[in-house]
């Protein structure tokens, strides 16, 4: 008989001292009815966060606390790692998020199966200038480069199978490409409409400084979603061009020396040259990038593809992928 709880509710906080007790009130009377663990990951906090947790009664209360202050990403990682539910809900700590749309969001993810509900914040309680409209144009930009259409990126109450939440590797600050990572391990993703509500206690942490690290996230994930199994294609084909680019430059070259011209100086030999040899760099990158990618599978026995279930022609059996 499986005892683990039904839902973990995985909550990152940081300086969030007032909010506390009426979040963990407010999951408490959502969930009223369903088998839950509630786990607050104290990403560093300074203020009375963690004290206030531990004043919390109940017995479905777990607190993580990190030793410094890493992020949203690694606080999450953290409490996706130790959450025992079936499935996986992630809710911001600053009572932006409502704890009542979570029910739905459940029960959506677990009669239609899918391995992932990811809420909408309707009626944005948010600055427009600093927050709404920077949001809007990122989220734009996400949907086009990745493919993935998802209408909120930003929107941290999502709903997950716990062996996808588990599955997906998050560093840096890749919280905000969760839906992108989930795609890449082939998930089934949903969306849904959620409530979104005005802060009233504590100070946002997030602004503007955050877009360059967007941008350089989006790199990633593009990397990764395109080439990450087939790293040669990118830099070996990139090394190509610029070394024929800069073949083709030289030639030229070589034949007006032999026509009598001086070509000592010019900026075109220059820039032949550098084209030639980061070519010759670009595509033993690609090379290597190969033997990493290989080792990176190979060492910890992973697969490049996922099967999601395997049927005998003319046999109704299913048989699930283990």
């Amino acid at each position: 008989m499986d005892i683990r709880p039904k839902l973990s509710v995985v909550i990152c906080v940081y300086n969030e001292e007032e909010n506390i007790v009426p979040l963990y009130s407010q999951i408490q009377m959502a969930l009223t009815g369903i088998k839950k663990e509630v786990i607050f990951v104290d990403d560093g906090s300074t203020d009375r966060t963690v004290s206030n947790i531990l004043k919390l009664q109940g017995d479905n209360i777990v607190l993580v606390r990190l030793k410094r202050n890493y992020g949203q990403s690694s606080a999450l990682a953290a409490g996706i790692e130790i959450a025992n539910g079936h499935y996986i809900a992630t809710i911001d700590g600053d009572l932006q998020n409502d704890p009542a749309d979570i029910p739905s969001m459940l029960e959506k993810a677990i009669c239609e199966d899918w391995d992932m509900v990811a809420g909408i914040r309707v009626n944005r309680k948010d600055g427009f200038f600093l927050r709404k409209f920077p949001s809007m144009l990122a989220n734009q930009f996400i949907r086009y480069t990745t493919k993935v259409k998802m209408k909120d990126y930003g929107c941290t109450l999502k709903v997950f199978k716990s062996e996808l939440a588990k599955s997906i590797g998050l560093y840096g600050e890749l919280h905000r490409f969760i839906p992108v990572l989930a795609s890449n391990e082939g998930a089934a993703i949903t969306q849904m409409n959620v409530n979104h509500r005005s802060r009233k206690y504590g100070k946002s942490k997030y602004g503007l400084g955050r877009t360059l690290k967007v941008i350089s996230d989006l790199m990633l994930m593009l990397f990764l979603k395109k080439y990450m199994q087939k790293p040669i294609h990118l830099f070996g084909t990139t090394g190509l061009l610029l070394f024929l680019s800069g073949g083709i430059i030289n030639i030229y070259l070589l034949i007006l020396k032999l026509m009598g011209h001086d070509i000592w100086g010019k900026p075109i030999m220059i820039l032949g040259v550098l084209l030639i040899l980061t070519g010759i760099q670009l595509v033993t990158f690609g090379l290597l990038s190969e033997v990493n990618m290989r080792t990176y599978y190979e060492s910890q026995n992973k697969k490049p593809y996922k099967i999601n279930y395997i049927q005998h022609v003319g046999s109704k059996k299913l048989r699930t992928a283990s």
